[in-house]
């Protein structure tokens, strides 16, 4: 109860931000930006839009990956037409491929770019059954395994950053407290629903994603450690906020349940500015494998998160990514 209420009163927690708090409030102590190149993810729209935006007001080089290459185009002219001196370089990526991001990462790494920061804030949620092209289910694959395959991809580039410059990087995982409500076995619920041998619940698909995003947090954090890299990785609660994820639901019910639930709501910039805390405070420096929500640190649901499931989760995602030779060799051994 007293949670709830501190939410809707805005008051501040022990970092000195708390869910009133916008992203550019959450940056203004934050060292110049100038020297970090920064990966995000979804930034055509909403939280990922506003955060690429404050991000680029501090000083960082942006490259925004999208599937979407005209609208990406977009949110870089509004970007730069109110910051004229921002550096902002758009590539194409669909997350939902895995082959799409391999081909980012090498566009990517051909830039000769450094690298210190890589927000994973892109978002689907899929309100029909669909597999990707590789045979993953479509939310899952594109909230969780694309930015997986694609962390993987990126982090040798950010460990040697992290190393040349002295500069801690950073990677901030968008999850979301939905998370919490997937119970039971999420690699055999997904198994089982990318065989179709159980009915197709999108909420639960979705709250299964964003467990993942959780998971991979734990684990990719434990892995850094162990790597002696100056690189840290959190996830975060942005809250609850009215994106495009509900575009293919418009409507008198979606519109009626937004206005009911209009006081727990958050602006789009008060969305975003957990992200941006954890992306670039000094507060949060050394902090990692951490879950954060209205910029402080939180707790993850007990009874799915834990470092058993999270190790599990990684491995099987190993094996969902691993490139179709590499299967085939390991199947003839």
């Amino acid at each position: 109860m007293q949670e709830t209420i501190r939410y809707l009163l805005g008051r501040a927690g022990a970092s000195g931000f708390g869910s009133k708090s916008t992203a550019e409030d959450v940056t203004k102590t934050s060292p110049d930006l100038h020297a970090i190149t920064a990966i995000i993810t979804g930034a055509t729209s909403g939280i990922g839009e506003e955060t690429a935006r404050v991000l680029a007001m501090r000083g960082a080089r942006l490259v925004l990956p999208a599937r979407n290459l005209k609208a990406a185009l977009e949110t870089k002219s509004r970007i730069a037409g109110g910051l004229p001196e921002s550096e902002i370089i758009v590539l194409p990526l669909d997350l939902s491929s895995l082959s799409s991001v391999r081909s980012f990462v090498s566009r990517f790494l051909g830039l000769h770019l450094p690298l210190n920061l890589l927000i994973n804030n892109a978002g689907k949620f899929s309100h029909n059954f669909e597999l990707s092209e590789d045979g993953i289910e479509m939310t899952f694959a594109t909230n969780y395994l694309g930015h997986f395959l694609l962390t993987k991809l990126l982090v040798e580039k950010m460990v040697e950053t992290a190393s040349t410059t002295g500069i801690e990087g950073r990677i901030v995982n968008v999850s979301s407290g939905i998370h919490t409500w997937f119970s039971g076995d999420g690699l055999r619920y997904l198994d089982l629903v990318t065989r179709r041998k159980i009915v197709y619940d999108a909420t639960r698909t979705y709250a299964l994603s964003k467990l993942a995003n959780v998971l991979h947090t734990i684990e990719l954090a434990e892995k850094l450690e162990e790597m002696g890299a100056n690189v840290i990785a959190n996830c975060v609660h942005p809250g609850i906020v009215r994106t495009r994820l509900t575009r293919d639901r418009e409507g008198f019910l979606t519109d009626l349940a937004f206005a009911m639930a209009s006081k727990l709501l958050k602006t789009i910039p008060q969305a975003a500015a957990t992200t941006c805390y954890v992306a670039v405070h000094p507060a949060v420096a050394g902090v990692t494998g951490k879950y954060f929500v209205d910029c402080n640190e939180a707790s993850p649901s007990e009874e799915v998160v834990s470092m058993k499931e999270a190790a599990r989760f990684w491995s099987a995602s190993e094996e969902m990514t691993m490139e179709n030779t590499s299967k085939e060799k390991d199947k003839a051994m």
